[in-house]
């Protein structure tokens, strides 16, 4: 397989121009992603009892999981280029099908669609960076990656409260995430000779798969560290946002600029965390400092009863920290691992998100079954005590 050869430069990662493209790709497709995703419980609300809202969720993650083990073999066979296009077609259909605000039947159908095709796009996505990293340089591609992609995070919630106006409302949010997503695909099909480089894919199967993140601690461990960070990511973006509006009464317009400033870690933190973790002492350090972080913010969750916006503002920006930190050294681990070709370990990694999502989807079913929703807050930071073991069995890259 043919890579650019990278340096330890930042430079020369930065200006290597398959990964400027595929940095813009990112970047319009995390704006794409996120216009929807703080307003989808609150749309979701406005057709079924709040309790049933975890379902669509549950449901979604269930159907994304068992795409995503079978995902490998429509990759091999169409391409990831291809690929990556069916599951264009797929997502800009279902945003335009909920923009319309759709009967409810028809609302759950095509949610599932839009979640789907969005998280097996970004599973294409991998497979293209990844195309053009240097082991070396895993860390910092990687945290350049997602830092162009959280730019396009932190920006959106504020224009998507500008959307949601009132009930009535919330179709412009999807509609203008359509829009943003022709920008991905156009990103893409113009550059496609460039960043649509052929692989030569394994052919594992999925049980071997399985296996061998199973047997080998290094991905055994990262894959249950990003299931826990995927945990809290189902929280901060179901649960939180619904308990912050419809409990404690914050309005959108107010909630955009939180979540916009709680996003800035994402940004600030990742590349010099990957550049650390390259050079210096590895990822096990900072992924035990960035789960500690998580644990506090969830308990912050539970006891803060404030309905001030500096002090949610706070609390959510440093719950930020920890999830930046996890989040970067799960990508520098892993793909000093793996390569682009491996893409049963690269989809397998990836059904931590909705297996993580289901979880809490269900969990958060069940305890909104009998309590308040900040008592799920409490029980995840419980639960989270048992990542540490998983933190613990990696194996140091330095």
């Amino acid at each position: 397989m043919y890579r650019f050869h990278l340096s330890g430069k930042i430079s020369d990662i930065k200006f290597n121009k398959n990964l400027i493209v595929l940095y813009a790709a990112g970047t319009a497709l995390a704006v794409s992603t996120a216009f929807p995703a703080y307003i989808n419980s609150s749309f979701i609300e406005n057709f079924v009892d709040t309790k049933y809202v975890g379902l669509f969720f549950v449901a979604a993650n269930i159907v994304t999981f068992f795409a995503m083990l079978f995902f490998p073999a429509l990759i091999r066979k169409l391409s990831n280029l291809m690929s990556a296009k069916l599951m264009m077609l797929v997502n800009i259909v279902s945003l335009m099908v909920l923009m319309m605000s759709p009967a409810p039947i028809w609302l759950f159908l095509f949610f599932i669609c839009m979640w789907v095709s969005s998280n097996l796009i970004w599973i294409n996505m991998d497979i293209f960076v990844e195309s053009f990293t240097e082991n070396a340089n895993t860390g910092k591609i990687r945290a350049f990656y997602f830092t162009f992609m959280n730019l396009g995070w932190i920006l959106t919630p504020i224009l998507a409260s500008k959307l949601v106006i009132g009930n009535d409302y919330y179709n412009l949010v999807y509609l203008a995430a359509a829009f943003v997503f022709l920008f991905f695909y156009f990103i893409i099909v113009f550059n496609e000779k460039r960043v649509g480089k052929l692989v030569n894919f394994d052919k594992l199967k999925i049980k071997d798969v399985i296996v061998d993140f199973w047997k080998n601690a290094n991905l055994k461990g990262v894959y249950f560290v990003s299931f826990f960070l995927n945990l809290f990511f189902n929280s901060a973006v179901v649960f939180i946002p619904m308990y912050l509006h419809s409990s404690l009464g914050f309005e959108w317009s107010t909630l955009g600029i939180m979540f916009s400033i709680m996003l800035i870690p994402f940004v600030l933190v990742e590349i010099p965390a990957g550049i650390i973790a390259d050079k210096y002492i590895g990822e096990k350090e900072i992924m035990f400092s960035g789960l500690g972080i998580l644990i506090v913010s969830l308990l912050l969750f539970f006891f803060v009863k404030s309905s001030s916006p500096l002090v949610w503002g706070a609390i959510l920006f440093f719950s930020r920290i920890g999830a930046a930190l996890i989040e970067a050294m799960r990508e520098s681990r892993f793909f000093k691992i793996v390569d682009a070709e491996n893409v049963s370990h690269i989809n397998f990694l990836r059904t931590s998100y909705p297996l993580g999502y289901l979880v809490g989807s269900g969990l958060g079913f069940l305890i909104l079954s009998f309590y308040e929703v900040q008592y799920l807050f409490l029980f995840m930071a419980i639960l989270f005590l048992f990542s540490f073991y998983f933190v613990y069995i990696i194996k140091d890259s330095k």
